[in-house]
């Protein structure tokens, strides 16, 4: 008999169902409603794990108790939502994501586990693994981007990172992969709604991300608040038992989100809570989070039949092995983990800040001049200290981040830099207009601060509409009116319609919610100091009436013909977005040429060599993305007209020219069959390049995959 078999052996029903809850009280609300006096339940060993609190001397008092003072002496679980940092705080996802780098991706993830480590925690509700194409979504923010491959390459890094290769050293987090699955779908981009989604999308967009993460070796996943097909994934059979426990043999622990159990109920699925928590337990779901619904109601569930002693022994051993896991047996308050200096600290996040602000358009306007003596610097978000933080910000705090106008004129000391805001981020007044299109006709260059507040993306902020909010449409007319040459530099946590600011400005950059280096990493590219390399993980619609837009679309049986009204296209507007997936500029000219593959033609044995020449035309260093997609135009189900594959980054000297090699396989070219299950299907395939998804620009070429049978089976996928 084991350890943990000797322990369940010991506990009253009351202890086991205690275990499987998790209970809030700390320094942050993310939910409707409270957990009650959390020492008391604590102390009568009724908490399985407590989540929003931080700080070690908090953290520890509750510890001693619960592994101590308390009957069975089991320790506490401390679960926080460290998404991107904790007191050090580096871009949103989103942004992050923009860097197409995992090394940078895992080491952003490794410093916040370590700070969050030593301030007391154990588990976080981290990575958010959605995939997501709505921006009207206000939890896109949190999310890698809008392509699976992505999210799934985001996924392992971010494991990585938190968990380290040993979830017992005293730096290491479990991470918890949410939000599974499909919350990206959500119905009219509205948090919490039904996603409506194919077995086919299922199967190639919202799956593979947790796949990954459960290869990787995550020890939580998280069930989203959705329901798919009608079945609310707090009570998704097929999905959590049949798909994640069986098929991928993930045997880790499944935590609920807020509240998600009772709200069974409200879904329509439960007629009351204790069927409610039958429906969850008997799905996977081994812990509830803030509602105490399983050690309420389990009781009645249990004496009704609806469950058996057997499911509720076999979620506590669950949750008992991951504080094995985690070392908490041994040592339940896990001090010693040591973090980097404060030097290294601020490094990391300038370096990630740096990588995830990307240039969409420049007119020649930046870098900026030499010289410059005069700057006014306009706009509700110049000094919006604490909106640079962005949504889920954990411990980070608004006095350590770097405003824009604070690191200009760091960047600038002998600049006279004047700053007005002009409207707020919200609301109608306009009666800062004059002052600050004043400030902007005497200087010689304005840099226009535009966008969201925080507090306008994440959890429970959706946006209907995707323009700017308030009167900053009216702040951006007058101040592109003027005939001072103007930057917009735009805040968000969503891509945003733009169009009529991206259309005047001179140069426009998305700088999402940068973190604490914010003002210092913008100063930077803007002066010429730091070249932008960050190209955009979701596409930015020029209307609302697009969403949801995305590169990896299908195709339709009348593709757009202007000469033909009967074609799939608007009246009003043009199909392609404001900007592709992939898009980004620097202050060099890359220029692809020579696309070649190693045959054309191979065999689901081989691997075909893609390579292509990047020459730097340009005067200074760059870092290119170069993206490899392709489209297998013939298939037994219809597929994407691309489909990102892979991806290279490269570093290329003023007048350089290098060669990027790619090795298409056949597993890469395999898709979900009729029946579900990966297959690769003989045929030509057709191979594009280039530095984002605008067909306009890439490099092609087509191969001819041989058949060995008429169809190839993958296993193990």
């Amino acid at each position: 008999m084991t350890a943990i078999d000797s322990l369940l052996a010991e506990m009253t029903l009351q202890e086991k169902l205690g275990q499987l809850g998790l209970a809030t009280a700390g320094q942050v609300v993310t939910g409707p409603q409270g957990s009650g006096d959390v020492a008391a339940a604590v102390g009568a060993g009724l908490v399985g794990g407590v989540f929003n609190l931080w700080g070690r001397d908090a953290i520890e008092a509750l510890q001693r108790r619960a592994a101590l003072e308390t009957r069975l002496k089991i320790p506490l679980l401390f679960g926080l939502d460290v998404l991107h940092g904790h007191q050090s705080v580096f871009p949103i996802p989103l942004a992050e994501a923009g860097a197409f780098d995992e090394d940078l991706w895992e080491r952003t993830a490794r410093l916040a586990a370590s700070e969050a480590a030593r301030d007391g925690i154990n588990l976080t509700f981290a990575p958010m693994l959605d995939v997501a194409r709505d921006p009207r979504w206000g939890r896109i923010a949190e999310s890698p981007g809008e392509d699976p491959l992505v999210a799934s390459r985001f996924a392992r890094a971010k494991v990585r990172g938190f968990q380290g290769a040993d979830l017992s050293a005293p730096g290491a987090l479990a991470a918890t992969a949410k939000h599974f699955c499909a919350y990206g779908a959500a119905t009219a981009g509205r948090d919490y709604a039904a996603a409506d989604v194919s077995d086919l999308a299922l199967r190639e967009v919202y799956l593979p991300p947790f796949r990954a993460a459960v290869e990787a070796g995550c020890a939580a996943l998280m069930p989203a608040f959705n329901s798919v097909d009608g079945r609310p994934m707090t009570a998704h059979v097929p999905l959590l038992r049949d798909y994640l426990r069986r098929r991928l043999g993930f045997d880790g622990v499944i935590v609920s989100d807020y509240t998600a159990i009772p709200e069974l109920v409200f879904h329509g699925v439960a007629g009351d809570l204790a069927e409610a928590a039958a429906l969850a337990l008997k799905a996977g779901v081994d812990m509830d989070m803030a509602s105490g619904v399983y050690l309420n109601h389990l009781p009645q569930a249990l004496a009704r039949g609806l469950v058996e002693i057997a499911d509720i022994d076999a979620a506590v051993r669950r949750v008992l092995r991951l504080k094995q896991r985690l070392g908490l047996f041994e040592d339940p308050f896990r001090r010693g983990a040591t973090v980097d200096p404060p030097g290294a600290r601020k490094a990391l996040a300038l370096e990630a800040a740096r990588r995830s602000i990307a240039l969409l358009v420049n007119r020649g306007l930046l870098p900026l001049r030499p010289g410059l003596r005069r700057i006014a610097v306009v706009g509700p978000l110049a000094q919006a200290r604490a909106d640079m933080l962005g949504p889920w910000a954990g411990a980070g705090r608004a006095e350590n981040c770097v405003t824009l106008v604070e690191g200009l004129r760091a960047a600038l000391p002998g600049c006279e830099i004047a700053c007005h805001a002009g409207v707020g981020v919200e609301g109608a007044d306009r009666s800062g207009i004059e002052a600050a299109r004043a400030a902007a006709e005497r200087a010689e260059l304005v840099v226009l601060c535009l966008g969201e507040s925080a507090a306008m993306s994440g959890e429970a902020a959706c946006r209907a509409r995707l323009g700017l909010p308030g009167a900053q449409s009216v702040l951006a007319d007058a101040i592109l009116a003027c005939a001072t040459p103007a930057v917009a530099v735009v805040f968000s946590g969503r891509p945003l319609a733009i169009g009529d600011v991206a259309e005047r400005a001179g140069a426009v950059l998305a700088a999402w919610f940068p973190g604490d280096m914010a003002g210092r990493a913008l100063a930077e590219i803007l002066t010429g100091r730091c070249n932008p390399s960050a190209r955009l993980a979701a596409t930015w619609p020029r209307e609302v009436g697009q969403v949801p837009i995305f590169f990896a679309e299908r195709s339709t049986g009348r593709p757009e013909n202007a000469a033909d009204a009967f074609t799939s296209k608007y009246l009003d507007i043009p199909n392609e977005p404001l900007f592709p997936f992939g898009h980004g500029l620097s202050y060099a000219e890359v220029c692809l040429e020579n696309l070649r593959t190693g045959a054309r033609d191979f065999t689901p044995r081989e691997a075909l060599v893609v390579e292509v020449d990047a020459v730097n035309e340009g005067a200074v260093a760059t870092q290119e993305t170069i993206f490899l997609f392709i489209r297998d135009l013939v298939a037994s189900v219809a597929r994407p007209l691309l489909e990102l594959k892979d991806w290279a980054k490269v570093v290329l000297a003023p007048g350089e020219k290098r060669t990027i090699a790619f090795a298409l396989t056949a597993e890469m070219l395999a898709f979900a069959g009729a029946d579900g299950e990966p297959v690769v299907e003989a045929g030509e395939f057709e191979i594009f390049v280039g530095r984002s998804a605008d067909r306009r620009g890439l490099l092609t070429t087509r191969v001819r995959l041989r058949a060995i049978s008429d169809r190839t089976q993958l296993s193990g996928r």
